[in-house]
């Protein structure tokens, strides 16, 4: 049903037409709202049967749902930033332990200093723990993932977690397709465990595995992630079919097919990134988008064909990696090894910076125009004056402060004694 809704509503509620039996909780801005309205949907009786475990901690929350996906449940719990940081170590044990738990994740940056905004920091730096991870571009396409992973999860028992922005998401307020129940059950079929904890048949899981053996488990889990990248496509190509609508896939191609310069990014930047080469198209230039939607495992041979016959690929980042530079960049570098395209790094959008149109069309004319230099690492709007005040104080200073206390003083922001 489409109705106004806000996105983390919209989640929730399709949530719960997947059927989760155990909904592990604990409260982290900006993903709160998805599991209070859950709570509220478990407590007035509309999702049943299902278990709301409200725990002390995010750690608690995975732990909580690997011990209910153990016991044979449809399992789910979302969370954020630091709070994904928290959850690290079960994390991994999820995963190396094959459970098909379904996370939602609305991301938001990593502090310090503390920053309750939009980037991709928290899902990247879990990006090898062994979760599928999917992006959405819309508060729409976050809810129709949900209803997708459930099924990757469970026919792969591997963890899934879908990533969507922070606020930018979660806190619209847009028309959305709810999915129907009677669709979700069409599509997604009753859950049958892998693997169950019974007292009558007992076995052990999580044994310890010594060097003789741990290389080869690894392995296998690789296996199962490149399993994925032929699942996902046919997952999201059943889902059009029960629904009407196109959903997820591995990439998302926008008037790339004659295009010289591909803008690749993740998530809900793509949207105005089309408006750009809408915009630009009108003035005679080349140029397309491409949505990478699944981004572990990471769709190489795909990223490769999409992008192989262009000049230049722009790389929109919304975290990179402290010491080296981007992410998504290396991996768009691995896909074209061997090629011709010249790739540029832009770091974007940090901490719930506004990526504009005129900043996006300023940048693409720079790299149209030969004035923007490939293989550097390029941040976006980025405040040189600033900057530059602060690498001034270091000089003058062995004992200059805090970065974010001296930017802030600079800024007006905060009292504080000036230096």
């Amino acid at each position: 049903m489409r109705e106004q809704i806000e996105g983390s509503h919209a989640v929730a509620k399709t949530v719960a037409r997947c059927r989760p039996e155990v909904v592990s909780a604990y409260p982290i801005t900006p993903q709160t709202h998805i599991v209070e309205a859950l709570s509220d949907l478990i407590r007035t009786g509309e999702l049943a049967p299902c278990e709301y475990v409200l725990v002390e901690s995010e750690f608690a929350a995975m732990s909580a749902a690997i011990g209910a996906s153990a016991a044979g449940a449809r399992a789910y719990t979302a969370t954020a930033s630091q709070g994904l940081l928290y959850m690290a170590e079960a994390l991994y044990n999820a995963s190396g332990l094959g459970f098909p738990i379904v996370m939602t994740v609305a991301n938001r940056a990593i502090g310090s200093p503390i920053n309750i905004w939009n980037d991709h920091s928290d899902a990247m730096s879990q990006r090898d723990c062994g979760w599928i991870q999917l992006y959405a571009e819309s508060t729409q396409e976050a809810a129709d993932l949900h209803v997708q992973a459930f099924k990757l999860a469970e026919e792969l028992s591997v963890p899934v977690m879908v990533c969507m922005d922070g606020f930018v998401l979660t806190h619209a307020f847009e028309p959305v397709d709810v999915p129907e129940q009677r669709d979700v059950d069409a599509f997604l079929p009753r859950f049958e465990p892998r693997q169950v904890l019974d007292p009558d048949e007992p076995i052990t899981i999580g044994a310890m595995v010594g060097p003789e053996a741990f290389t080869e488990v690894r392995y296998l889990a690789h296996v199962k992630q490149m399993q994925a990248l032929d699942l996902v496509p046919e997952i999201a190509a059943g889902f059009e079919q029960v629904f009407g609508r196109t959903s997820g896939g591995l990439l998302h191609r926008y008037r790339t097919e004659d295009a010289e310069l591909v803008v690749v990014a993740l998530g809900s930047v793509l949207g105005t990134i089309e408006e750009v080469v809408d915009e630009l198209r009108e003035q005679g230039a080349r140029v397309g988008a491409l949505g990478i939607k699944c981004f572990r495992p990471y769709p190489l041979e795909e990223v490769r064909h999409a992008t192989a016959h262009a000049r230049q690929v722009v790389v929109i980042e919304r975290a990179f990696a402290v010491g080296i530079g981007g992410i998504v960049g290396q991996n768009v570098r691995l896909a074209l090894s061997g090629l011709a395209p010249n790739v540029y790094d832009v770091v974007a959008g940090l901490g719930g910076r506004a990526i504009t149109r005129r900043s996006l069309l300023t940048l693409l004319g720079d790299v149209l125009g030969g004035r923007l230099e490939p293989d550097r690492l390029t941040f976006l709007d980025l405040d040189w004056p600033l900057v530059e005040r602060e690498l001034q104080r270091l000089d003058e200073t062995s004992r200059s402060g805090p970065h974010a206390e001296n930017i802030l003083r600079d800024l007006g922001i905060v009292a504080g004694r000036p230096h």
